[in-house]
């Protein structure tokens, strides 16, 4: 005779699998070190800051 399964463990585990699958796709995907958020921040801001000086204001504020 077969061993007995609950149903709703296995599709409970299932789902759990299937989650964490998803979790490490996404962190590989989107996942960068604290250090580089920092870094990439601060190139932008920097950009930034280079793009406003070169700005032309000719009062024409409409």
């Amino acid at each position: 005779m077969g061993d007995v399964v609950n149903l709703n463990q296995r599709r409970k585990r299932i789902k759990r699998e299937r989650v964490a699958a998803v979790a490490d796709a996404n962190r590989v995907r989107f996942g960068r070190p604290k250090a580089e958020r920092d870094l990439d921040e601060q190139r932008m801001a920097r950009e930034k800051h280079l793009l406003d000086q070169h700005r032309i204001d000719t009062g024409d504020a409409s």
